[in-house]
C-alpha cells in the first residue's frame, strides 16, 4: 500500500512536469514564428529594392542591374532627365510638390505648419514592407498630424506592378494621388485602409484587385462616392509612372548602411530631409512607431497633445535610437 501511495505523487509530479514543458515549447515555437515572419518581412523589404532599380533601368535581372551598377553609376544627368520628365507630364495634381509629395498638415493641404518636423514616406501599396510599417505608425502619424506636431508628405509611388496582374501599384497610387488633390482630410485614412492586413494584396500570389474594390475602400475611409469613383479613371497614372522612375534616382533617397546601402528601398522614411535608417529600428529593440516618436523627439504620452512640440523642431536631425 505505502508503495502505491507513494508512486502516485511522483506520476503527478511527472505529468506537472510535461504539462510545463509543452507550454514552453509552445512559446518557443510561437516566438519562433513571429520572429520568422519578420525576417521574411525585412527581406522582402530587401527584394522590394531591387525591383525598384531593376524597373528603373528597364533591365531584367537582378544580375544585369548589379553590372550596369558597376559600370554606369547614376549621373547627375540621369537624375535631372527624370525630374524634367516629372515636370512635363500634362496632367499632374495642382497641389503635389515637384517631386511627387503631397504635403498633409493639421492647417490642410500644402499648409505646413512652422517649427514642427516634417515626416516624409515614400510608399508602394503592394509593397509589404510598406504595409508592415503602415499598420504600425498609421494610428501615431494621424494623431501627430491632426495635433499640429509635424507635418506629413506623402509620397505615393509604383514599383511593383510586375508583380501584379493588373497595374495595382500604379492603379492604387493614382488613386491616392486623386483623392489627395480632390479630398485630403481623408487621404490618411484611406491610406490606414488600402494598408489594412484584410485588403492589401500579397506581391507573393497576387490575387487581382478591381477599381470598384479600390473605390470601395476610399468611400470606407470617408471619400464622397463621386470623388470615389473618379479616383480610379487614371487620371494622374502617367504622372505616377514618372514620379516612380526619378525617384529611385535621388542619392538622398537611397539606403545608407546594410544589404541595400546606396539603392532606394520602401517604406523609404526622411525627417526634415534627413534619411531615417530603418536598420536602426531593427536593432534599437523597439517598434517602429515608438521609435518613430523617440526620432522626433517626443514621449508616447505626449502624441496629440497640442500644446507640446517634438524637440527637433523644423531642422533637427532625427534623434538617434542608440
Amino acid at each position: 500500500m505505502s508503495q502505491n501511495v507513494n508512486k502516485r505523487p511522483s506520476q503527478q509530479e511527472s505529468n506537472k512536469r510535461s504539462v510545463r514543458e509543452q507550454r514552453k515549447a509552445a512559446q518557443l515555437a510561437e516566438q519562433q514564428a513571429k520572429e520568422a515572419k519578420l525576417a521574411k518581412e525585412r527581406k522582402q523589404q530587401t527584394l522590394i529594392g531591387i525591383i525598384v532599380v531593376v524597373v528603373v533601368v528597364a533591365l531584367v535581372s537582378v544580375a544585369g542591374f548589379a553590372i550596369w551598377r558597376a559600370t554606369r553609376p547614376v549621373s547627375t544627368a540621369d537624375t535631372e532627365k527624370a525630374y524634367q520628365a516629372v515636370q512635363s507630364v500634362e496632367t499632374k495634381p495642382a497641389d503635389a510638390n515637384a517631386k511627387g509629395g503631397f504635403l498633409i498638415s493639421k492647417n490642410g493641404l500644402n499648409k505646413k505648419v512652422a517649427n514642427v518636423p516634417t515626416v516624409e514616406e515614400y510608399m508602394d501599396f503592394l509593397c509589404p514592407g510598406c504595409g508592415s510599417f503602415n499598420r504600425s505608425v498609421d494610428p501615431t502619424l494621424q494623431k501627430l498630424v491632426a495635433a499640429g506636431q509635424i507635418n506629413l508628405v506623402v509620397y505615393p509611388n509604383a514599383f511593383l506592378d510586375s508583380l501584379s496582374t493588373d497595374e495595382y501599384s500604379t492603379r492604387a497610387a493614382s488613386a491616392a494621388a486623386y483623392i489627395a488633390q480632390n479630398d485630403p482630410d481623408h487621404l490618411l485614412d484611406f491610406i490606414a485602409d488600402m494598408f489594412a492586413e484584410d485588403f492589401q494584396p500579397s506581391e507573393s500570389s497576387y490575387k487581382a484587385v478591381s477599381d470598384k474594390q479600390i473605390q470601395q475602400v476610399a468611400i470606407k475611409a470617408g471619400v464622397s462616392e463621386t470623388v470615389a469613383e473618379k479616383s480610379t479613371d487614371g487620371t494622374y497614372k502617367t504622372w505616377i509612372s514618372k514620379v516612380s522612375a526619378y525617384s529611385p534616382l535621388r542619392q538622398e533617397l537611397w539606403n545608407v548602411s546594410g544589404s541595400n546601402k546606396g539603392q532606394m528601398t520602401t517604406p523609404t522614411v526622411r525627417i526634415n530631409s534627413n534619411y531615417w535608417d530603418m536598420n536602426s529600428v531593427s536593432s534599437s529593440g523597439l517598434d517602429t512607431a515608438s521609435a518613430l516618436i523617440k526620432a522626433l523627439g517626443i514621449s508616447s504620452s505626449d502624441v496629440g497633445q497640442a500644446s507640446v512640440l517634438p524637440s527637433i523642431g523644423a531642422s533637427g536631425k532625427p534623434v538617434s535610437l542608440s
